[in-house]
């Protein structure tokens, strides 16, 4: 130990005295049956209960631990053994690069969403000061990346939630992407009358009756499903959009990986063209897109 330094935190049961590696060694045993990546998980947990960083772990792996740090990273511990989400215990999650605040108000970020980013970002030119809206927006994780890339986009986020919307205006605040417009209500409403160059959108799409809902209790059930069959909220922004999207504008939705014929359907009864489904890093299709053509508003 550094002369001087104190102690940091304690062995997971109590009892006698244990180093940082110890400590970390234990949580990652016990989380062993209970995570997919238990030693990545017991890292994010005690980094977060020290104030360190994952390095930091390791470079200070021999000095000495203290009792309430380590109650603290017993107690994150067990509740990731209950299958709470790691974001939700460390508060913070990967997105895009960036780091956002999570919270149990708003679905954890996923790495297949980047996809949404991705494919909109390749329909907006780097100079441009195009209009986006976020429908769902969460965590704001898609609105923040693409404003994180398009600083001239005008990007609107809308929610149904006045909490996850507190979450996404702290994210804005704390990243510095004060260019956006938050908004509270479902879907269109907050957006009487008003037209976009794009709208993309991760809605909630898991069906009523899908097992996956049970893997995912500690989320908001709101933002993952809307109806027996999971197409309900999908269908609804579909038939909602035209009206909302200037000509040669994009939808762009995220769905589940078994969806995409349907939603395909849905954007063509809409009257969407250029309709195709991508692969998320896994190699299912997750996200669709369209584009809509109105020969009323290129004559106005």
């Amino acid at each position: 130990m550094t002369p001087g330094a104190r102690p940091i935190t304690p062995r997971l049961g109590g009892g006698s005295v244990s180093t940082i590696a110890q400590t970390l060694q234990s949580g990652a045993r016990s989380l062993d049956r209970h995570s997919d990546s238990p030693r990545l998980d017991a890292e994010l947990l005690l980094a977060k209960t020290l104030g360190l960083s994952r390095s930091g772990l390791i470079a200070r792996g021999n000095e000495p631990v203290a009792s309430e740090c380590g109650r603290r990273y017993a107690s994150l511990i067990e509740q990731r053994r209950r299958g709470a989400p790691i974001a939700y215990l460390t508060g913070t999650r990967e997105f895009w690069s960036l780091p956002l605040r999570v919270t149990p108000a708003v679905l954890v970020p996923r790495p297949e969403t980047e996809l949404v980013v991705e494919l909109a970002l390749q329909r907006l030119p780097h100079d441009s000061s195009s209009s986006v809206l976020d429908l769902g927006t969460g965590s704001g994780a898609i609105a923040l990346a693409i404003a994180s890339e398009r600083p001239g986009a005008r990007i609107t986020g809308v929610d149904i939630s006045p909490s996850a919307l507190e979450v996404a205006i702290q994210n804005s605040r704390d990243l510095g992407l004060s260019h956006i417009d938050w908004r509270l209500g479902s879907w269109f409403t907050p957006v009487p009358g008003e037209r976009f160059d794009m709208i993309v959108a991760n809605p909630p799409y898991v069906a009523a009756a899908d097992p996956a809902l049970e893997e995912l209790a500690a989320e908001p059930a709101i933002a993952l499903c809307d109806g027996p069959t999971g197409l309900e909220a999908l269908s609804a922004i579909a038939g909602a959009a035209v009206p909302h999207l200037n000509n040669h504008g994009w939808l762009i939705l995220e769905h589940g990986s078994n969806q995409a014929a349907d939603v395909a359907q849905l954007l063509g009864q809409h009257g969407f063209t250029e309709v195709r489904s991508h692969l998320d890093f896994s190699g299912k299709p997750r996200v669709t897109l369209g584009t809509v053509h109105s020969p009323h508003q290129e004559t106005t």
